[in-house]
């Protein structure tokens, strides 16, 4: 693995909030992304009382190679967790809260019920809370996507996470075309839904193939662009193979605000759920 730069070294530190949050979790049964995937801001993110839920249980149906989530035998899907979710971002005072997921090819509609189940449960107990909820690709599956889309989330999210050239060897279970049309989508469905999108640099991706993704996206109506560096959770995972520098995180951000996106987050820790009411709130 490649020695990291200066630039992408933390320390942290303890803070009462982190063991607030863990507790409030643990007690609640509920899972962060945060958690499974291994996120490098997850202390920040604790410490301030916030976290991204991950709903449909910790097993993912597919293998992206970049992940950390467990590709396993999918969970039950739990019935009252919608409800607990919302209990959570009360307790947690959110304004603005992430729902995320594992993929679950398993099920009919991907889990978009599941999803519909939990933003309505959020507005209704948190109604000044907007949501975004960063969903799967329902394998293309145009009805699924409705079902999340009726339930009036603020925002839909769904990553391109690398390049099109890059698929078949990051996420060879996804497909890039596939991807784009769930942007697509979300705009024709609902135009009054953001829609956001994130990728990963580092993955040996070229400028030029990644200037194509976001001429791309802007094509299929993309407002929202997050762009962070990828980090190898172990070296069984897809290696990284270049730092990208942060000189280079803000030419891309520059280019992608002069493509016309509403917002966009470029620099080596950006997630596409961290800090992720910045996006919203830079609208009104």
């Amino acid at each position: 693995m490649l020695e990291k730069p200066e630039w992408l070294k933390r320390t942290y530190r303890e803070d009462p909030n982190l063991k607030y949050v863990r507790q409030m979790l643990s007690t609640l049964h509920l899972n962060t992304i945060c958690d499974e995937a291994m996120c490098p801001n997850f202390v920040d993110c604790f410490s301030k009382k916030t976290a991204t839920f991950m709903i449909l249980g910790v097993n993912c149906t597919r293998n992206c190679r970049f992940c950390n989530v467990t590709n396993s035998e999918p969970q039950k899907i739990d019935v009252d967790e919608p409800k607990r979710v919302a209990e959570a971002v009360s307790k947690l005072g959110l304004k603005y809260v992430v729902i995320t997921s594992v993929t679950r090819d398993d099920l009919p509609d991907g889990g978009a019920a599941h999803f519909a189940a939990t933003i309505r449960a959020i507005h209704k107990s948190n109604p000044d809370t907007a949501v975004e909820v960063l969903i799967p690709d329902f394998l293309g599956n145009r009805d699924a996507l409705k079902v999340v889309a009726d339930a009036n989330p603020e925002v839909i999210s769904h990553n391109m996470e690398t390049v099109k050239e890059l698929y078949d060897q990051v996420r060879p279970q996804a497909i890039y075309g596939r991807s784009l049309e769930v942007l697509k989508s979300i705009k024709e469905l609902a135009p009054k839904i953001r829609s956001k999108t994130g990728i990963m640099l580092g993955l040996g991706e070229t400028p030029e193939q990644v200037y194509e993704v976001m001429d791309d996206l802007r094509a299929v109506g993309c407002e929202f662009l997050t762009i962070g560096q990828y980090l190898a959770p172990s070296t069984a995972h897809y290696p990284v193979q270049e730092y990208i520098t942060p000189e280079q995180f803000d030419l891309y951000g520059k280019v992608a605000e002069d493509k016309g996106f509403a917002f966009v987050a470029s620099a080596p820790f950006v997630r596409s759920s961290y800090n992720a009411a910045e996006a919203l709130e830079a609208q009104v």
